[in-house]
């Protein structure tokens, strides 16, 4: 964790932004959107499961998150990501459990979360294309 903060972050978003995605705190919407409402990662909801929660986990305490996705594995999120629409996330926008999410469910978040993924798919299509490992990290 502390070589991600002081070495991997410090880095990357000095000096390789174009190799980063921000998600600010829709991820948490976004995964439950990909998902089944829930943050959990199903086999049954791959490739959607990966884009957020899904992959090797190297750290998952309470405070933090650190999720490695293989080469493989961010080349089948990027075809997915590309296939979403506004309106798929819109509609399972709205399936997520209330009760577990613990936040009220509106339009505004609603396009807060889809806002952050679209602007996320160049990324996807990018590491994609240059067969990279990606990082998934979050401080919860």
């Amino acid at each position: 964790l502390d070589y991600l903060q002081e070495e991997i972050e410090e880095t990357y978003f000095d000096k390789y932004q174009e190799r980063l995605a921000e998600l600010d705190k829709s991820w948490d919407a976004l995964h439950r959107c990909l998902t089944d409402g829930y943050l959990k990662t199903k086999p049954e909801h791959y490739p959607g499961s990966y884009v957020i929660l899904g992959g090797e986990e190297l750290y998952g305490e309470e405070d933090y998150i650190m999720v490695l996705k293989t080469p493989a594995e961010v080349n089948e999120i990027a075809k997915f990501a590309g296939s979403v629409t506004e309106e798929y996330i819109k509609e399972k926008y709205y399936q997520i459990p209330v009760e577990d999410y613990g936040f009220e469910l509106n339009e505004d978040d609603c396009g807060y979360t889809w806002e952050w993924f679209n602007a996320s798919k160049e990324f996807w299509k990018k590491a994609a294309s240059e067969n990279r490992y990606v990082l998934f990290s979050v401080d919860q």
